[in-house]
């Protein structure tokens, strides 16, 4: 499994128009999932984005998590994050979990985020999302599990 974190001062997906996720400051998290994921992996996983201290502390080092600060987390599935780029000029996904399979796992996580953490807020598996997001360093982490 993995997330492209980035550390925002807000951000928010909209689907047909409407707004369907929005946070302030926290992350916004784009999640992928591989063929070979399980519930142990997105476990991991989430412990490690709520924990990940990528906010500042008073001495301006990322010494604070989103657990810290209490900001907000949006998850939002990006398919593409398991593309394979390295030949050719097309990406390969064959390393990617099957849509039935990749909505199983991101609904699982949004699950586990939501029994853990007050503040989710989600994008929607298979739609056409716009996401906007104000990146707040910027700050950007690619974690895999």
């Amino acid at each position: 499994m993995i997330a492209l974190i980035q550390r925002v001062t807000h951000a928010k997906v909209v689907v047909d128009g409407k707004t369907i996720g929005n946070i302030e400051q926290g992350i916004l998290a784009l999640i992928g999932v591989e063929k070979n994921d399980t519930e142990e992996k997105a476990d991991k996983l989430l412990r490690r984005l709520l924990g990940y201290r990528i906010f500042s502390d008073a001495d301006d080092k990322m010494n604070r998590s989103l657990s810290d600060i209490g900001g907000g987390l949006l998850l939002v599935p990006q398919f593409t994050l398991v593309a394979d780029t390295k030949k050719g000029m097309r990406p390969s996904f064959s390393s990617a979990a099957p849509p039935a399979i990749g909505n199983q796992f991101f609904d699982y996580f949004v699950k586990q985020a939501k029994l853990n953490f007050p503040k989710v807020e989600t994008g929607k598996f298979g739609a056409d999302m716009q996401v906007s997001l104000c990146n707040d360093g910027p700050v950007t982490f690619w974690l895999q599990v």
